[in-house]
């Protein structure tokens, strides 16, 4: 179970990477490769599937970008031919005086269509701008996929180190127990002092309150965890290691100016809200139209006549074709105002696509460092449980002969439950930050991950049909909720799934 790369690149700066420390590797897996997976484990891949297909936030970025699709077919429909059908019938129930000829009745009914033939580019720069924030809008999906993944993964590995304090807590409570009823025994035959007894029964009530506290949290994890994924957590396995980390920040800097989407997503903003200075621009310059008209009037019949006057014909057919120009020549300040206003935009956008590469930047340096920190710390948290075990035996030993003072065994113990604690949240943090990192450097969407059993989302198909929609009575069927609800979700304890970590 592995994660791919899409990009040769990438994954070149991977096998340099990760072939140079094995340390990286094994740190990012959240739990020691000893321990064994139960055969209905959920996987990190599994939960990122079932996220890709029924996550409320994914569903909704597709679906807002398949309501930003149809602007291409909006704006494109104002310079395509239009043509319309209207029919008027009148009965005449109050004839003026002195009128000769009387038709009680009529229906007339008129035929037009109109082709736009110019119209200062106004259309083709609209319908640009539009194709820019369709490909904008595909960018942003690509952003909201990265960030729904790395809430699961976040979700995902809080659950497995929550779960592991729970455990540390629960085993420190059990031994804190059996430390205070020795402590009363030995109190009893007069080994220890009274106030030995105290100190036990402080620290087992200390014990108590972070165990509390523990249990708490894990529940807020478990409950975070169905938030993102739509199930409750069952038995996780540890997560598999993560290919594409780059060897050095400049290099996750390089790739994420060139992959990342956000960026993307604000230079198509920006090329786009310069076909919108352009489209305003053409509203002060003449437009020119064909169009034909036919009307058609029917009397049926009915019209009455006095003798002397010429038969009324029953039916009238009348059509014509023709051009209409039209010369804007005042219109109240409105084009110039369009005009300042759309450049006020284009500059905004610049404005913003700065600030999204000044915000890429800084997440791919924070989370480059922020993975090598927690690399760091598990090397160090490893460390400090491998001398904290040795140096409990030892106070527990020296304690049994009457050198060492029952404090200083709880404070030996507590020394050890820390660094057991650190070991886990650090590896939770690891995994997260270099997560986060590849996330950032654009390498994070469910096309770059080994995801079984979903199908691809592809914007392009929905923006193809919009492209090429031109008919009036063409649609969709009604919508449906995709997203998975948790209402019937059962609240979510402090039970531990899984083997026990070490």
């Amino acid at each position: 179970m592995t994660f791919r790369v899409k990009r040769a690149g990438v994954a070149g700066l991977a096998g340099s990477a990760l072939a140079g420390s094995a340390l990286a590797m094994s740190a990012l897996a959240f739990a020691v490769a000893s321990l064994a997976t139960p055969a209905s484990a959920e996987t990190l891949l599994g939960a990122l599937a079932k996220a890709y297909d029924t996550n409320p936030t994914l569903n909704a970025a597709r679906a807002n970008q398949m309501a930003t699709d149809e602007n291409i077919a909006i704006e494109r429909a104002a310079g395509l031919p239009s043509a319309n059908l209207t029919s008027t019938y009148n009965e005449n129930v109050l004839i003026p005086a002195g009128q000769f000829i009387v038709i009680p009745r009529t229906l007339g009914t008129q035929a037009q269509i109109t082709v736009p033939i110019y119209n200062g580019g106004t259309i083709r720069n609209a319908i640009r701008a539009a194709d820019g924030r369709v490909a904008a809008g595909a960018e942003q999906l690509r952003g909201t996929e990265s960030s729904v993944f790395s809430q699961v993964v976040a979700a995902y590995n809080d659950v497995l180190r929550d779960m592991a304090i729970v455990e540390f807590n629960r085993a420190n409570v059990s031994t804190l127990d059996v430390n205070l009823r020795s402590s009363r025994d030995r109190f009893e035959v007069g080994d220890v002092t009274r106030t030995d007894v105290a100190q036990s029964e402080a620290r087992l009530s200390q014990s108590q309150g972070d165990l509390q506290t523990a249990e708490s949290n894990l529940v807020a994890s478990k409950e975070r965890y169905i938030q993102q994924v739509g199930e409750a957590p069952d038995a996780l396995s540890p997560p598999p290691p993560l290919p594409g980390l780059p060897a050095s920040v400049d290099e996750a800097v390089e790739i994420a100016l060139k992959d990342n989407p956000d960026i993307a997503a604000a230079i198509r903003n920006l090329e786009a809200s310069g076909y919108d200075v352009k489209a305003a621009r053409g509203s002060r310059l003449p437009t020119l139209a064909g169009f034909g008209r036919a009307n058609r009037n029917d009397n049926f019949g009915g019209a009455i006549v006095p003798p002397g006057f010429p038969r009324q014909p029953s039916q009238q057919t009348a059509a014509v074709i023709g051009l209409q120009a039209t010369m804007p020549l005042y219109q109240g300040g409105l084009p110039a105002a369009r005009i300042r206003q759309t450049q006020a935009r284009q500059a905004a956008a610049m404005e913003t696509a700065v600030g999204t590469e000044r915000q890429i930047i800084q997440l791919v340096r924070s989370s480059f460092i922020a993975w090598k920190a927690s690399l760091n710390v598990i090397k160090s948290a490893e460390d400090a449980i491998a001398a904290n075990s040795l140096s409990l035996e030892g106070v527990r030993a020296e304690n049994g002969v009457g050198t060492r003072t029952i404090i200083e065994v709880l404070n030996a113990e507590q020394e050890l439950i820390n660094s057991r604690v650190q070991l886990a949240t650090s590896r939770r943090n690891a995994y997260v930050a270099a997560f986060t990192l590849i996330a950032a450097m654009g390498n994070a969407e469910a096309r770059d991950l080994n995801l079984d059993g979903i199908t691809l989302y592809d914007p392009a198909v929905n923006a193809r049909r919009a492209h090429s929609s031109i008919f009036d009575w063409s649609g969709t069927e009604t919508p449906v909720a995709k997203s998975t609800r948790t209402v019937n979700t059962a609240a979510q304890d402090a039970s531990v799934q899984g083997p026990p970590r070490p």
